[in-house]
């Protein structure tokens, strides 16, 4: 079984800024490709940073405004800092945030949503980039058809867990939901296709109705415990 990696849905036509790119080219891109962040990059190719649109807003949250006050917060303080920076290296908000291309879906979308990011640039192994994540991307492998998901499940994780008992369970889908139904010969086995089966990109849900001969739950723990 294959599980879907960033690589698979990432958007590789991805567009970045260098780091001496200045504060309206990079407002006049983001409104041009109608995106709300961009990569910033060096001469290299690798990430440095990501310029986003709350970053630029700061030129204008502070506009007019005065000295800073005694007890602003530092993050405030940043904010000030990017106000008054004119390219992308002062703007950029770093370190970037950023995954490889064969990182898990499930694992970039933990990231994101740890991190709070909406985007994550997808960089090789010399951390130059290569695409880009977003969260729409991520959701795309979730559009998989009912068929695709029951073919992967047949095919990648029972017929190879199972073998000849394969051809005991009966598969079904409907609109990301799988019910596994059938008779196998034991606890552990059919407590593995149901797991495994949650593995498959574009699961929504696994419900599981095989039944088994023999109960070989004792047999899993360790000698000695109850």
């Amino acid at each position: 079984m294959r599980s879907c990696k960033v690589g698979d849905v990432m958007t590789r036509d991805v567009v970045a800024v260098d780091e001496d790119t200045l504060y309206r080219d990079v407002v006049d891109l983001l409104v041009a490709r109608r995106i709300s962040a961009v990569p910033v990059v060096d001469d290299r190719g690798r990430v440095t940073g990501m310029v986003s649109e709350a970053d630029l807003l700061r030129k204008i949250e502070y506009a007019g405004a005065g000295q800073p006050r005694i007890f602003e917060r530092p993050a405030r303080r940043g904010g000030r800092a990017k106000a008054s920076a004119r390219t992308a290296s002062g703007l950029m908000s770093t370190p970037a945030v950023v995954v490889g291309a064969d990182t898990p879906i499930a694992a970039a979308a933990r990231l994101m949503d740890t991190r709070k990011v909406k985007r994550l640039p997808v960089t090789d192994e010399h951390g130059r980039l290569v695409g880009i994540a977003s969260r729409s991307d991520l959701l795309r492998a979730y559009l998989r058809s009912d068929e695709q998901i029951r073919a992967e499940v047949c095919t990648g994780v029972l017929r190879p867990l199972l073998a000849d008992e394969a051809l005991g369970v009966t598969v079904e889908v409907a609109g990301g939901v799988v019910t596994l139904s059938g008779h196998l010969e034991r606890w552990s086995s059919a407590d593995l296709a149901e797991r495994l089966t949650h593995r498959v990109t574009g699961v929504v849900q696994v419900s599981s109705r095989l039944s088994y001969r023999f109960d070989d739950r004792s047999a899993q723990r360790p000698s000695g415990t109850r």
